[in-house]
């Protein structure tokens, strides 16, 4: 992939740009096995995504003034790079953010200055679904410029045909943040359709989907393909975020229980789970190392997919004393997974998978099936 921007200068957050796409994902691979080493454990080839345009999800700082706004990232001084034709997103997507731009000008919606700690708007962030639909959230200080937001909305969505849900989120602090825990919902819808491979997922505002749609519903694949294999009928899907693994992993006659820290993020699932009709999954608000020592059962197969830390040594010694069979471990940190998994030595690695989740950067997603011995 070639980046103009990335050519000259003006920005670095793809720190692997211009390494051919094949070095990327072996030296990915190379990393997991590092992390992840057991006797017998066998890696299957990976899964590779296209190498620009796969991003659904754009977190756009908005800098420049209120006639010639910036949507893309900060300098080092703090003040704003304009990235709109950032490769990284579809032409579909690139092609709203002009219009966003024009948006912030005449709903006179001050850009936020950093060095100056002044100002209203602070991000855009835009997520599309694949059908094309677009979520758009305004983080903004304060409700000062929401009646104007509400005054030329009609225009917004004349411009995006396919806008369907507009929020304006408060984030009054002056901290490196990327939204407030205040959302506003300025249209009738308030979640936005997100299909994965025949499931339609409902996202809410704040809850958390994966940034790349095709890697996603590999991963969701190899997970419920491993799951089948082992017929559970108990399944616990922690860190469950918008039920991406327990709704694929339903099947009749299987409970499925997902448990998420995000109330949003539940919300999300349940409607999912109404909506398709699944009678056998449930979910719940809540810590999921509490959930886990507070239970008094042990199901077949637990889901785990924790943020960049990992599941932690609490949940780790549960695990490895609970007798759970087998544990799917998704991960976003293979130096995390391999603490994780140095703590639960009787649960044994016996497959693993890399998922290139975010071409031209070091980050990938990788799964292991853990088998108790």
């Amino acid at each position: 992939m070639q980046c103009d921007y990335f050519d000259a200068g003006v920005c670095g957050s793809c720190t692997l740009m211009g390494v051919p796409y094949g070095s990327q994902v072996a030296a990915k691979e190379t990393t997991s096995r590092t992390h992840v080493d057991a006797p017998g454990l066998t890696w299957l080839p990976p899964v590779t995504s296209a190498e620009a345009a796969f991003r659904n999800k754009a977190k756009m700082v908005v800098g420049g003034t209120l006639d010639a706004p910036t949507l893309g990232i900060l300098d080092a001084q703090g003040h704003g790079v304009d990235l709109q034709g950032c490769g990284l997103y579809p032409a579909s997507l690139r092609a709203a953010f002009p219009v966003l731009a024009r948006f912030v000008t005449l709903a006179r919606l001050q850009p936020y200055d950093v060095p100056a700690r002044s100002g209203e708007l602070k991000h855009v962030l835009v997520t599309q679904s694949p059908d094309g639909e677009l979520m758009v959230r305004f983080v903004l200080r304060s409700t000062e410029a929401l009646a104007r937001i509400r005054k030329h909305l009609p225009w917004l969505l004349g411009e995006l045909p396919g806008l369907r849900v507009v929020t304006v989120n408060v984030l009054p602090e002056h901290k490196a943040a990327l939204e407030g825990e205040r959302e506003i919902v300025l249209t009738a819808d308030d979640t936005l359709r997100m299909s994965v491979d025949g499931l339609d997922l409902h996202l809410r505002p704040q809850s958390f989907f994966q940034t790349n749609t095709d890697v996603a519903a590999a991963l969701y694949r190899q997970a419920s393909a491993w799951a089948d294999e082992a017929a559970p009928r108990t399944v616990w899907d922690l860190y469950c975020g918008v039920g991406g693994f327990a709704l694929h992993l339903a099947r009749p006659g299987r409970a499925v229980t997902g448990i998420e820290l995000s109330a949003e993020a539940i919300e999300s699932a349940r409607a999912t789970a109404a909506a398709a009709g699944l009678r056998d999954v449930r979910f719940e608000p809540g810590d999921a190392t509490a959930f886990a020592l507070g239970s008094d059962e042990v199901p077949d197969l637990v889901v785990v997919n924790p943020p960049r830390r990992g599941i932690g040594a609490e949940l780790a010694g549960w695990l490895e004393r609970s007798g759970v069979p087998r544990v799917l471990y998704s991960s976003c940190h293979a130096p995390s997974l391999g603490r994780d998994l140095a703590a639960m030595p009787s649960l044994r690695p016996v497959r693993g998978r890399v998922l290139d989740m975010f071409p031209q950067t070091g980050h990938f997603e990788v799964l292991v099936e853990l088998v108790r011995d």
